[in-house]
């Protein structure tokens, strides 16, 4: 056998990465991992330059979320680092694999608070799956190894590798790991023939489906069994990709603002089928959808991670199993009888296309929001991909825009504003085939708008529907309700987004009104660069069913 040839920390890393399967990854550069950036001059990985950390920990979180591989990120120490704690928590909550690489101070410096020193296990340790520090680059290839595979595993997420810089010029002599392979965790025949009868059993069943660890043959699978039993599902927050809105079985998504007919359905349900999600804040309704630690329907959880089962729901059944795993079993079942639930469940399907219907939507203004939603949906590819990132404007998308597709929905549960535009430029980037549309606000945008200049030196055409209320929507909303009349802190003065788009070399629109909007979106996507339509929203259409009027009406009749 030959011996392994020395190598530097560096090097070694980015080899390591390449073992690994990684073909792209995004960075901010910095002094402290010289040696890596120098290592990937001549290696076969696309790197992404971004304008600021957190949008690049972003890009790689999105490329995650879509591909179920750990995004990859490179940010210098200190500020670098903490400017990337956003995407870390994204990836976090958002159950997402992630490699966060982050520069450390030197070796012998460490423990004096030398510039730019941060005790990153300390300040990553609640977000981040497992925090490293390498010190020795023949260790290099075991600690990556495990990195990937902790990512991957059960409940994926976030690792955060700290590097110091001495570290990465240090040469060793050592053999590359094997790439790294996620283990798919099955459920038993006897457990899937003991939900058969649990659901055989039931009179009004319910699906929800959530978390990460899918793919696309999962998540045709998975419709096959819906199919075959007549079930109603239902998505989980911010995770309507996972099952065809055009699907028969389908009843909407638990996000904010949910149908209440919905949402009644499942509180009325005698069995609950959660797969792979936590039923967390959000698709609970603030924890008060299912009971807790009891619920009082018989609750099957399946989940990837056993540490999951009990953490909030007591479940009458326990499947550890990867969706991927679960679904392929539950696809090979044939009901034994015609399920006593099929009217129920056509009927559920008709509410949620109702409740998704733009037609009907009027709101004040000359702009209509709902005449964009048909527009969109008239004239926009099924598999395009949406990103977007926190405010009342993302219920456009969430509501109105049928997801049919696998991997064509980029929205954090985490709830992180700046989040669409970093995610639709690591969209685009992993798949520049894919239409992909970034839904923002004016005060989410302007977050991480910096990285518009990262799609036009990438020659990446993104399209942005950018939605200004000149103001922090949400909490104005939220303002209203509790201390109604008293404006404090939410109103905002913005740019010309149009001239925003044309100075960094993009193509930029203005849009004041419904028969403006098609033209102009007509031109951004045969301009062939990244676009942003600046469309001007009455700030009185605070969400699709209700005015700032309305609710400080509300809120000063109530008090």
């Amino acid at each position: 056998m030959t011996p392994p040839t020395s190598r530097t920390g560096g090097q070694l890393l980015v080899d390591q990465l390449i073992v690994h399967g990684v073909k792209q990854l995004f960075c901010v550069p910095g002094e402290s991992f010289l040696a890596v950036l120098d290592a990937l001059h001549d290696a076969s990985i696309d790197v992404t330059v971004c304008r600021q950390e957190g949008g690049a920990a972003m890009m790689a979180e999105a490329q995650g979320k879509l591909t179920g591989q750990p995004g990859i990120c490179f940010v210098t120490r200190g500020p670098g680092a903490t400017n990337a704690a956003a995407g870390v928590h994204i990836a976090h909550q958002d159950s997402t694999p992630m490699l966060l690489f982050v520069g450390q101070v030197a070796r012998e410096a460490l423990g004096r608070e030398a510039f730019q020193e941060l005790d990153y296990g300390a300040v990553f340790g609640t977000m981040a799956k497992w925090v490293v520090q390498i010190d020795d680059p023949k260790r290099m290839p075991e600690l990556i190894s495990r990195a990937f595979h902790v990512a991957t595993s059960g409940r994926p997420g976030p690792v955060v590798i700290a590097l110091p810089e001495d570290m990465l010029t240090e040469a060793a002599s050592v053999a590359d790991a094997l790439p790294y392979a996620v283990a798919e965790t099955h459920p038993g025949a006897g457990q899937i023939a003991e939900l058969q009868q649990r659901i055989e059993a039931a009179e009004r069943p319910v699906v929800i489906l959530g978390g990460s660890r899918w793919s696309d043959a999962a998540v045709r699978q998975f419709a096959t069994f819906a199919e075959a039993f007549s079930l109603p599902v239902y998505c989980s927050f911010r995770r309507q990709m996972l099952f065809s809105a055009g699907h028969r079985s389908y009843g909407g998504d638990l996000g904010l603002g949910a149908n209440p007919k919905m949402l009644a359905r499942i509180r009325a349900s005698d069995l609950v089928l959660l797969v792979g999600g936590r039923l967390s804040e959000v698709p609970s309704q603030g924890y008060e959808l299912i009971g807790i630690p009891t619920p009082a329907q018989a609750f099957v959880h399946v989940n990837a991670d056993a540490d999951e089962f009990g953490k909030l729901y007591r479940a009458t059944q326990s499947i550890h199993a990867t969706p991927q795993a679960f679904a392929e079993a539950v696809a090979a079942l044939k009901p034994t009888r015609a399920p006593d639930w099929a009217a129920e469940t056509v009927a559920t399907h008709a509410d949620f296309l109702r409740w998704s219907d733009p037609a009907s939507i009027r709101i004040p203004g000359p702009l209509q929001m709902g005449e964009v939603m048909t527009h969109l949906r008239e004239v926009l590819p099924a598999d395009t991909i949406f990103c977007n990132g926190a405010g009342n404007f993302a219920t456009w998308v969430h509501r109105f825009w049928p997801f049919t597709t696998f991997a064509s929905q980029l929205a954090p549960t985490s709830g992180s504003m700046g989040y669409g535009l970093p995610a639709g430029v690591g969209g685009k980037r992993l798949w520049p085939d894919r239409e992909v549309v970034v839904f923002a606000g004016d005060g989410d945008f302007m977050m991480h708008g910096q990285e518009f200049a990262t799609a036009v030196q990438y020659g990446l055409p993104i399209l942005v529907v950018l939605i200004d209320n000149a103001m922090y929507g949400t909490i104005r909303m939220h303002q209203e309700k509790h201390y109604p009349g008293r404006v404090s802190a939410t109103q905002l003065k913005n740019p010309d987004f149009r001239a925003y788009a044309e100075a960094f070399g993009g193509h930029g629109e203005r849009v004041t009104s419904t028969a403006e909007f098609g033209p102009a979106l007509a031109r951004a996507r045969a301009s062939g660069k990244p676009a942003i339509l600046h469309c001007l929203l009455d700030p009185e259409a605070i969400t699709p069913g209700s005015t700032l009027q309305s609710i400080r009406a509300a809120a000063l009749q109530g008090g």
